[in-house]
């Protein structure tokens, strides 16, 4: 009877359990993570909140904002919610990790994200300057300046070579970012963000660094803030205009792996970024538990860094998770419960190709509410939904980015080619997609 007993506990002990999880978020990025986490055998019950029109179809929308702790915590208590996957920056800044940990009815709820220190990486421009600097992780020269200390900004500029690059310190929803050729323009530049507040709060304080001409493209890494796993990497176009003109948006596509990202320039990624990063984060007693995002550049074969950010990219997210094979949720666990060296990462070798299709007007204004038709005609492709609701029973448009088309083959060209066989079937009005992503490879 013993043994029939230490036989069951041991195989209770090591049998996986299935979980209801909880995506916080309502983009691209949070539909993809759906998209994974619905696929896995140890996913009970799936909620999204508060979702869109795509997370609607393979999961339960909530109508709650991420930014209402107490209505996630009454909803998590109520639906034995046992992991929480935070998908946008924004509640990680505001310490939503640290709201679950320090509350005795939350704190054994797994939070894949980072707590508030770890997220200032992304919360303050200055202090992933700071922690790149103590940690001799290769970036830009640098210097801060408020408003208070404009005139000196505006002589630090003038130590520069043209393009300028400022940088609001604080959170500006991707557009905090300004490079300029032009000095007159820059300073004056300086002094809107600095005295009148161009990005609000998020430009109290501006980070002014050299300009790095390269190549870019993004490395993503899941730490459990000890160890880590590198997860594909990908290369998004922010500019709304072909040939990267225009101004920025979110990101109008992204190809996962990068071609030019060789296993040279990996080796060097890996040694001289991701490793003193996380070793960083365990030197200065950071709790990080989740995703890091590194843009880079590449600069005559050397790497350096521009910007962490503590959460999966968008639309980056959309061709890296469709090519992970592991169980997301056995990564997610493993990310949360400090295990990640005990699960092995499996990678599909082919391609994937996504592109964004954005409402008319974007990233300027823009009308919402129109009707999206041929969604349904979509086989050999997946469509993640990025600002889309349900209307009537009808899906229509609810933001910039509408729509992400994402495709698996070969190389990524062929991959692309089928992205954009299947937009052509797409239709909402003034609807609009690059058609050159990929352009540079």
């Amino acid at each position: 009877m013993g043994s029939i007993y230490k036989q069951l506990l041991l195989q209770s002990k090591f049998k996986p359990s299935i979980m209801n999880i909880l995506v916080l978020g309502s983009g691209g990025r949070e539909h993809a993570f759906a998209y994974k986490i619905a696929q896995s055998s140890r996913c009970e019950k799936l909620f999204v909140a508060p979702g869109n029109a795509g997370t609607d179809t393979i999961a339960q929308n909530v109508p709650i904002g991420v930014n209402d702790f107490q209505a996630i915590k009454e909803f998590v208590k109520g639906n034995d919610i046992k992991m929480v996957v935070v998908g946008p920056e924004d509640p990680l800044v505001r310490g939503i990790y640290d709201y679950f940990s320090n509350d005795e009815e939350l704190k054994h709820v797994l939070v894949v994200g980072p707590s508030q220190s770890g997220a200032k990486l992304e919360g303050s421009k200055e202090r992933a300057k700071e922690f790149m600097s103590n940690h001799d992780i290769p970036t830009a020269a640098y210097q801060s300046f408020t408003a208070q200390t404009l005139q000196e900004g505006k002589s630090f500029l003038e130590t520069l070579e043209a393009p300028y690059v400022l940088k609001a310190d604080g959170l500006a929803a991707g557009k905090g970012v300004l490079i300029l050729n032009d000095l007159d323009e820059a300073k004056s530049e300086l002094e809107n963000m600095l005295s009148h507040s161009k990005f609000g709060a998020a430009s109290e304080k501006v980070v002014i660094e050299e300009f790095l001409d390269g190549i870019e493209l993004s490395v993503f890494v899941l730490t459990d803030g000890k160890n880590y796993k590198v997860l594909p990497t990908a290369k998004d176009y922010k500019r709304i205009g072909e040939g990267d003109t225009g101004l920025n948006t979110g990101g109008m596509g992204a190809i996962s792996p990068v071609p030019f990202a060789d296993a040279a320039l990996m080796q060097k990624i890996e040694d001289r970024i991701v490793k003193p990063t996380v070793e960083g984060i365990q030197k200065e007693g950071i709790d990080y538990k989740g995703f890091i995002f590194i843009g880079l550049i590449k600069v005559n074969d050397e790497p350096y860094v521009i910007e962490y950010n503590v959460r999966m990219g968008d639309p980056e997210t959309e061709v890296v998770l469709p090519r992970i094979q592991t169980d997301l949720v056995d990564l997610l666990e493993a990310a949360a419960t400090q295990t990640l060296d005990r699960v092995s990462l499996q990678i599909d070798e082919r391609s994937a190709t996504t592109v964004m299709a954005v409402s008319g007007g974007y990233p300027e204004a823009y009308e919402k509410g129109k009707e999206i038709v041929g969604i349904e005609r979509i086989g050999n492709s997946i469509v993640f939904h990025a600002g889309t609701s349900m209307k009537e029973g009808t899906v229509v448009t609810n933001g910039g980015r509408v729509l992400a088309v994402t495709s698996l083959d070969s190389d990524f060209r062929e991959a692309l080619k089928k992205s954009y066989e299947n937009l052509e079937e797409i239709f909402f009005d003034k609807m609009y997609y690059r058609k050159d992503i990929g352009f540079d490879l």
